[in-house]
């Protein structure tokens, strides 16, 4: 009975991984963060490092979180934006605040690869695509983009269904009556909340944040030895 149990866990590893590789799709919206996010210095930096259209940005990092997370061994190390790694002293500043972590383009990143890894990462990608469309100039667009993170996000029985109270479902939707570009700001305000108190600490204690910490650690102290 033991032995027919791990066969039938073995076999569903492969549909794992298929669903998780599937996962990483939610990376299209998370390129869009960049937009929105880039009146910052740092932000700017990191727009420097990659691709010049959205879409090539999108298909780099979709390519790159792919590659590594598939892997048994996958480190939060291994995540990079163009040929840039996260120090360990940005690392350790991810601890100060969910904020702080959220405003560093290797936090997000990084925070984004664990919740995909957990395969509970619609969450961020909504956030994300909040701050995007916030960012939106266009009022023919703002009605279509609305509805499309309506129907992803919010609706029920969306395919990526956010935990959000009746209340705030019922308002968001009346918003998309005549949407403007905070009709999703209670919402995203409820999710934030939910990450910070939940997502963000399980994060923190993860293995993967850990090992990425002893590694850039180990790095430093090997760079100060051989000065």
């Amino acid at each position: 009975m033991m032995s027919h149990r791990l066969e039938d866990k073995s076999s569903l590893l492969p549909q794992c991984r298929h669903t998780l590789l599937i996962s990483v799709q939610l990376l299209h919206i998370y390129l869009s963060c960049y937009r929105s996010l880039s009146s910052t210095a740092t932000m700017c930096k990191g727009l420097a490092l990659l691709p010049t259209t959205c879409l090539e940005r999108a298909k780099e990092l979709k390519a790159k979180l792919g590659s590594f997370l598939q892997k048994p061994d996958w480190s939060l190390a291994s995540c990079k934006i163009g040929k840039t790694r996260p120090t360990l002293e940005q690392c350790m500043r991810w601890k100060e605040s969910f904020e702080k972590l959220l405003s560093s383009k290797h936090g997000l990143m990084a925070f984004t690869a664990f919740l995909v890894s957990e395969f509970s990462e619609e969450n961020i990608a909504f956030y994300v695509a909040c701050e995007d469309f916030r960012s939106t100039k266009s009022a023919a667009k703002l009605a279509a983009k609305a509805q499309r993170i309506y129907d992803e996000f919010i609706c029920t029985d969306a395919p990526r269904e956010v935990n959000i109270d009746h209340e705030t479902r019922d308002i968001t939707r009346a918003n998309l009556k005549d949407p403007s570009t905070s009709c999703f700001d209670m919402a995203q305000h409820r999710i934030y909340l939910l990450m910070a108190k939940d997502c963000y600490p399980r994060f923190l204690r993860s293995p993967a944040y850990k090992d990425l910490i002893s590694q850039l650690h180990a790095k430093c102290t090997s760079i100060s030895k051989k000065a």
